[in-house]
């Protein structure tokens, strides 16, 4: 049986560019805060990927602190500041702030008082895209970043979280983006790599993998890529909106990331959902992938305002450049027939 991957938004398939530039720098040895030439010759690989993640997220004139994930990007950037956030945000910016900004049906959130606040660019499990005050703190903008146009420089934040293994990079390496100037006191202490922000020698292989995914990622963007990807996605949107009166498509009132939908089917669990899918051959998820296999309602839908008995039935489809109309189709065919048996019970 093929397998079919719709769950981008958890982590994407490694690119081949990234794949490459991980492979050649395995073979150099130097440590990139050494002064010999072996450490020069890695010092100008991270180099490099900086430029590369920079001009990709439209941040030049910015400071990238490469880390080990947008979790440790968050931590980085929230510490002790006394940041206020909405409950659809990861739990990743949740554990550091103030949990209280409200939030609407359609999962946009307002804000008073931008220069304390956090925000997403793009909604992992719904899609749901913020509109971005002048001023903001912090934008996390791991899942926005190579799937729509963004640019730091013009985003009207501080500070930007963002990922590596959600543009086709490697797992375990993440990046903080810093306007120049912005003060940031470092959790990770000792010899002072990354401009004295994130102590550690460097992931020269992770970080030489996010540089070449960012570069192809914003190829693709430019290249109309994820506007093809959108139009995939419609069509699962109208499958789901014929296959029942009772089926709900989160978010469909407002503008979305290109690849994602998410719907429930109230009392239809999301993890039974999830469990049949895998069997027949999907990969699909209920809510964010570093929640998922905790039986529980998503927090973004009851932040929304949704109940329990819907917050509990959702599941999130996400897909990529490689996602066919076929697997679509294929994927909306077997769910509403699971649907059905879900009826008759």
């Amino acid at each position: 049986m093929k397998r079919i991957y719709l769950d981008w938004n958890a982590t994407t398939p490694l690119r081949p560019e990234a794949r490459e530039a991980m492979i050649a720098a395995m073979d150099v040895v130097g440590n990139p805060s050494s002064v010999h030439g072996e450490g020069r010759k890695a010092l100008g690989i991270v180099a490099r990927a900086r430029r590369q993640v920079a001009q990709a997220f439209g941040a030049d004139g910015a400071d990238v602190i490469f880390t080990s994930s947008a979790t440790e990007s968050a931590a980085l950037a929230m510490a002790h500041r006394g940041l206020h956030c909405a409950g659809v945000e990861h739990d990743a910016v949740e554990v550091w702030a103030d949990v209280d900004l409200p939030v609407d049906m359609q999962g946009r959130v307002g804000i008073t008082d931008p220069a304390v606040s956090v925000l997403q660019a793009a909604n992992s499990e719904t899609g749901i895209l913020q509109k971005l005050p002048e001023g903001l703190a912090v934008v996390d903008a791991t899942q926005a970043f190579g799937k729509v146009p963004f640019a730091f420089n013009w985003c009207g934040a501080q500070m930007a979280m963002i990922s590596a293994h959600k543009l086709g990079g490697p797992k375990g390496v993440g990046a903080l983006v810093v306007k120049r100037g912005t003060d940031i006191a470092a959790q990770i202490k000792g010899g002072g790599q990354e401009m004295g922000r994130r102590s550690g020698t460097e992931n020269v292989i992770g970080i030489a993998g996010f540089g070449a995914a960012a570069a192809a990622a914003a190829r693709d963007l430019d290249n109309g890529i994820w506007d093809q990807v959108e139009e995939i996605r419609k069509i699962l949107d109208l499958m789901l909106e014929e296959s029942s009166k009772d089926t709900i498509l989160i978010g469909n009132k407002v503008t979305r990331l290109p690849n994602t939908t998410c719907f429930a089917h109230p009392g239809w669990k999301g993890e039974t959902q999830v469990m049949q899918m895998d069997l027949a051959g999907f990969a699909v998820s209920a809510g964010s992938a570093c929640s998922s296999g905790k039986v529980r309602a998503s927090k973004v839908l009851k932040a929304m305002g949704f109940d329990d008995l819907t917050a509990s039935s959702a599941i999130r489809v996400s897909i990529g450049p490689t996602t066919t109309k076929d697997d679509v189709l294929r994927f909306a065919k077997v769910w509403r027939g699971q649907l059905g048996k879900f009826r008759m019970r």
